[in-house]
C-alpha cells in the first residue's frame, strides 16, 4: 500500500507526458532545427512595405522581429520607420529624439536615406532609418510637394545605388492609416506584407486596404503586389483563433504563411528595453515563431509575383 501511494504521488509519468512537457520538446526541436539552417542571399534587394490600417495588429513588432531575425541569420536589413510614433526606432535601440535626422527630413527636405540611417545595436547588419515626432505634420506638408507619392522611392532607390555591399531586405513600417506617407511606402515597395491579428474582427478592413493596393497599382507602383499574410496574437486554446486563421487561409491560400506568431510575454516586454524578441529572448517562443517567419520569408524569395492582390 505505501508503494502504491508513493506511484501515486509521483509526479514524473504525468510531467513526461504533460501539455507542457510536449510543448517544451515541441520548441526545442524548433530551436534545433533553426540553429541548422542556413540561408543563401542572393544580394537582390526585396523591399516589403509591412501595413494593416487596423491598429494593434502587430505591424511594428512584426517589422522589427523578422528584420531582427534574417540579420541573425546573415541577411542585410534596413527597417525605415515611417510611424510618427517612433516604435520601430525604440525597439532596435536607435536614437530617434526630435534633435536626430529622420525619415521626416528625407521626405520633407529631400536629406539623403544615408545621412539618417544609423546601425542597430543588435547586429552590424542591421540597419534603421529613424522616425521623430516631427514625422507627425508630414502628412500635411507632403500635400504641397513636388511628387509627392514618389518621395520615399526616389529617396531609396539613391541609397540603393549608393551602397558598397547591397541590402538583402528593406522593411517598411507603416502608420496605422492609409494616408500619404503609407501610399509612399506603397510606392517604394515592391512586396506587401500584411499582418492580422488572430481574433474577432480581424478581416474587417481588409477589402479597403485591398482597394488602395489596386489603385496604387494602377495609378503609382504596378509592381506593387501582396506576397504575404502573417497571423499574429495566436492563442491556441481558443476556437476563434482557429476560425479566424481559416478563414484568412481560405481567402488568401497562397500568401499566408505557414507560421503563426502566439500571443507571448517575451514579445511584448522587448520594447521596454529597446530590443526587438530576437535579441531580448531569442528562444523563446515568440523569438521562435519570429524566427521560423523570417526563414520562410526568405526561403519563399519572389515566387509569389503572380499576386493574389485582386482578392
Amino acid at each position: 500500500m505505501v508503494q502504491q501511494s508513493e506511484n501515486a504521488n509521483s509526479p514524473a509519468p504525468l510531467l513526461a507526458d504533460s501539455p507542457i512537457a510536449r510543448e517544451l520538446a515541441d520548441l526545442t526541436a524548433r530551436r534545433k532545427a533553426l540553429a541548422a539552417l542556413e540561408i543563401d542571399f542572393t544580394g537582390n534587394t526585396r523591399i516589403l512595405t509591412v501595413s494593416n490600417q487596423k491598429g494593434g495588429v502587430g505591424k511594428t513588432t512584426t517589422a522589427v522581429n523578422i528584420a531582427s531575425a534574417l540579420a541573425s541569420v546573415g541577411a542585410r536589413v534596413l527597417v525605415i520607420d515611417l510611424d510618427p510614433q517612433g516604435n520601430a526606432s525604440t525597439a532596435l535601440g536607435v536614437p530617434h529624439t526630435a534633435d536626430i535626422p529622420s525619415v521626416y527630413d528625407v521626405l520633407i527636405d529631400e536629406f539623403p536615406l544615408a545621412d539618417i540611417v544609423q546601425v542597430s545595436p543588435e547586429s552590424p547588419r542591421l540597419f534603421c532609418a529613424p522616425s521623430t515626432i516631427h514625422l507627425a505634420g508630414a502628412e500635411i506638408e507632403l500635400v504641397s510637394q513636388v511628387a509627392r507619392e514618389h518621395r520615399l522611392r526616389a529617396a531609396l532607390d539613391d541609397y540603393i545605388r549608393g551602397l558598397e555591399e547591397p541590402l538583402d531586405f528593406v522593411f517598411i513600417d507603416c502608420p496605422p492609416s492609409l494616408g500619404l506617407l503609407t501610399i509612399n511606402a506603397f510606392t517604394a515597395a515592391d512586396e506587401l506584407l500584411i499582418p492580422i491579428q488572430c481574433e474577432y474582427y480581424a478581416l474587417e478592413g481588409l477589402s479597403q486596404l485591398m482597394g488602395s493596393v489596386r489603385m496604387i497599382q494602377k495609378h503609382l507602383n504596378p509592381n506593387l503586389h501582396l506576397s504575404t499574410i502573417l497571423l499574429t496574437m495566436y492563442d491556441g486554446r481558443t476556437r476563434l483563433a482557429q476560425q479566424v486563421a481559416d478563414e484568412v487561409r481560405t481567402h488568401f491560400p497562397q500568401e499566408v504563411l505557414a507560421t503563426v506568431i502566439p500571443r507571448s510575454v517575451r514579445v511584448s516586454e522587448a520594447p521596454s528595453f529597446g530590443q526587438s524578441v530576437i535579441a531580448y529572448d531569442g528562444d523563446s517562443a515568440g523569438a521562435v515563431a519570429y524566427r521560423e517567419a523570417a526563414v520562410e520569408l526568405a526561403q519563399r524569395g519572389l515566387t509569389n509575383t503572380d499576386s493574389k492582390g485582386a482578392h
